[in-house]
């Protein structure tokens, strides 16, 4: 057991945890009334072994039958198991390597029962519902006595012992720095016919894939651990108590309600740090050379809770704890657990590059996409990571660098929506598959730029066509149905269509099938083309006539005033969007086109005494999916062409460079 004796821990431990039951079985602690229909929750009571990188302990955990019908089993997930071996599915293909043999990680279940006595430990059983693997054991099945009939609750009395795998690959430990996330056995969530277009009752819980994340109901979490008392902790619940045990124990108490992980780290060398925004308490853990940039981490975050909370909605919850992980935790970076994130580099980052503060931007996000909207990211990533990069990309180019948020310096500038954009557009993949397929069924190492960068970037193109202002009330409308409860990316095309129609009658159509069909669920790609700018005079007649008796011939060349000008623009990709088109005349005049974009060409062309001289698609970047925006203007002005196009070129290349260097 390393720095204590194991008995005296227990004794305490279970002093303590009779202690609580009353707690534990009470109302509102946290927010003042229930936020979700709470269809589970976890009663948690472990013992850190910091030398052993162990966690041993009791969960009481339980689950309401909200179906119509008798469920006779229960599926639960066992992340930890992921990284037991070099075959289960998450580690198949080689990605993660156990540090030596203390680096496999795993959760081994030593006893359960359902609270009447029944020993349900020869029920268990792995199984692998996506892709059969015998090796994988991520989700396991616990057969029941009988049948949890229609609004009854199944309760799980589960001794468990969890071992953290090290490297860190959200989960895990580095010498005594621990971050505890995908830790217990927890319930998949038991779908109804109907829900998110499910056909029958069942239960959801996938494997463990290496691009899968996460899918759970809101819960309520009652969670003890007992470590030595120099490490520093953090949770996503809410500190209720620390208790002195002695003999360099404690324990710390946490009560989380209505959010959908509980995830919590350990580490002595932390540095706690507090600020207060409205009636939240913001915390931040971090190392002693993320002291520098605390400043910058609190900004981003009050930045987000600002403009989610006015865009989107309220952030329901009092308390928010997120986390600068050492360098050597670095693997720990980047993740979500609703009121608990982890964000990355704030002590390294130079200060002109705004990377730190998008990581932190990002993953606060995921409290409203995926935290308080808990979407499936296993079968539908793009409905939290991909509405959550908009969302990201817009705050931080609203609050920094006056619309180049991640990189503003005099000779290079870089929009966060830039960097997305160009993700996705620099990809070779980017059009090999649709943007709806589950997380782990995405070929040639496509998942990050589908489920991130396109979804993203054809977000912003929604929000260029349908207006900034009814795509903020698209969102909050989308939480005002969907809070604490589990849509999908159909629900979300519902409210979308609701409120385009809305607003705007059919200007748009009866729905919005025709952009979702091809940004959506094809692969196509957007790719329109200034093709040529020609402005000839039109002449007076020049020519034979024939009289009655004579032939002469007429020539008027005094009124070659006016001009023929026509500009051509093709559509080279398979997608079709409207677009915008800016034509400029020799006199100053300017004409805005629009132009439905389905056929394979359209030319303008215009008659009067100035002629045109240049003309651009999409002048206001509307159209974020145009693959190719150096192809989208065209001049006549010759000394300027060549020296535009190579410009364009190079930032074009510049933009690639940095994107490639933040990915």
């Amino acid at each position: 057991m390393g720095l204590f004796n194991k008995r005296t821990v227990m004794r305490r431990y279970f002093s303590v945890f009779f202690c609580l039951l009353p707690f534990a079985a009470g109302g509102q602690v946290v927010v003042d009334k229930p936020l979700s229909a709470r269809l589970t929750g976890y009663d948690i009571n472990v013992v850190l072994d910091p030398e052993e990188h162990t966690l041993s302990g009791q969960m009481t955990a339980f689950w309401v039958n909200h179906s119509s019908a008798p469920v006779s089993e229960a599926m639960m997930h066992m992340y930890l198991n992921a990284f037991s071996s070099n075959k289960s599915t998450f580690n198949a293909k080689g990605r993660w390597s156990a540090a030596g043999d203390n680096g496999w990680g795993w959760v081994k279940v030593n006893s359960v029962d359902d609270g009447n006595g029944n020993n349900l430990l020869d029920s268990l059983r792995y199984v692998s519902p996506d892709d059969g693997n015998i090796n994988d054991r991520t989700v396991m099945r616990v057969g029941l006595p009988g049948a949890v009939e229609p609004g009854d609750t199944l309760t799980l009395n589960i001794g468990f012992v969890s071992k953290l795998p090290s490297p860190i690959v959200r989960t895990g430990y580095v010498d005594d720095f621990h971050f505890v996330a995908q830790w217990f056995p927890k319930f998949g969530v038991y779908e109804t016919a109907g829900m998110r277009q499910r056909e029958t009752d069942g239960w959801n819980c996938h494997q463990f894939h290496p691009n899968s994340e996460f899918y759970s109901n809101h819960s309520v979490y009652n969670v003890s651990v007992t470590l030595p008392t120099d490490f520093v902790t953090g949770s996503g619940g809410m500190l209720i108590e620390e208790i002195d045990l002695g003999e360099g124990l404690k324990k710390v108490v946490w009560r989380a309600e209505d959010i959908v992980d509980f995830a919590w780290t350990a580490w002595p060398g932390y540095k706690v740090l507090t600020r207060k925004w409205n009636n939240v308490d913001v915390t931040l853990l971090t190392s002693a050379a993320g002291l520098k940039k605390a400043d910058n981490q609190f900004k981003a975050v009050m930045y987000a809770l600002d403009y989610l909370g006015e865009k989107v909605g309220p952030y329901p919850w009092p308390h928010l704890t997120f986390v600068d992980p050492p360098v050597s935790g670095a693997g720990a970076g980047g993740m979500e657990y609703t009121t608990l994130f982890t964000s990355m580099g704030g002590g390294v980052v130079p200060s002109f590059l705004k990377m730190a503060e998008m990581v932190t931007i990002h993953e606060f996000g995921h409290a409203y996409f995926m935290g308080i909207l808990a979407s499936n990211e296993f079968e539908e990533p793009w409905v939290d990571e991909g509405i959550n990069s908009y969302w990201e990309q817009r705050i931080v180019d609203h609050y920094y660098g006056d619309g180049y948020g991640l990189l503003n310096l005099p000779f290079l500038k870089m929009s966060d929506a830039d960097q997305g954009r160009l993700s996705y557009i620099t990809s070779p993949g980017h059009n090999i598959a649709t943007n709806d397929l589950p997380s782990w069924m995405y070929p040639h190492n496509t998942y990050s730029t589908m489920s991130y960068s396109k979804a993203a970037t054809w977000l912003h193109t929604l929000e260029g066509i349908i207006g900034t202002k009814t795509m903020d009330n698209v969102f909050r409308e989308y939480y005002r149905r969907w809070a604490f409860r589990h849509p999908s990316g159909k629900d979300f095309i519902a409210v979308v269509d609701d409120v385009v129609r809305r607003e705007h009658g059919n200007k748009y159509g009866e729905n919005m099938n025709w952009f979702f069909d091809q940004v959506l669920y094809g692969s196509g790609i957007c790719d329109y083309r200034l093709t040529g700018i020609t402005s000839n005079k039109i002449r007076s007649y020049s020519g034979v006539v024939e009289g009655d008796s004579v032939t002469y011939t007429r020539s008027d060349r005094s009124s070659d005033t006016l001009y023929l000008s026509r500009v051509s623009i093709e559509r080279l990709g398979e997608v079709k969007l409207p677009v915008d088109v800016l034509i400029r005349f020799d006199n100053g005049d300017e004409i805005l086109e629009k132009w439905d974009g389905i056929a394979g060409y359209r030319d303008f062309e215009y008659t009067g005494t100035g002629k045109v001289i240049w003309a651009k698609i999409d002048p206001y970047d509307k159209i974020d999916m145009d693959v190719n925006r150096i192809n989208n203007s065209y001049t006549l002005e010759q000394n300027f062409t060549a020296t535009r196009r190579m410009m364009n070129k190079f930032v074009l290349l510049m933009q690639m460079m940095i994107s490639i260097f933040t990915l």
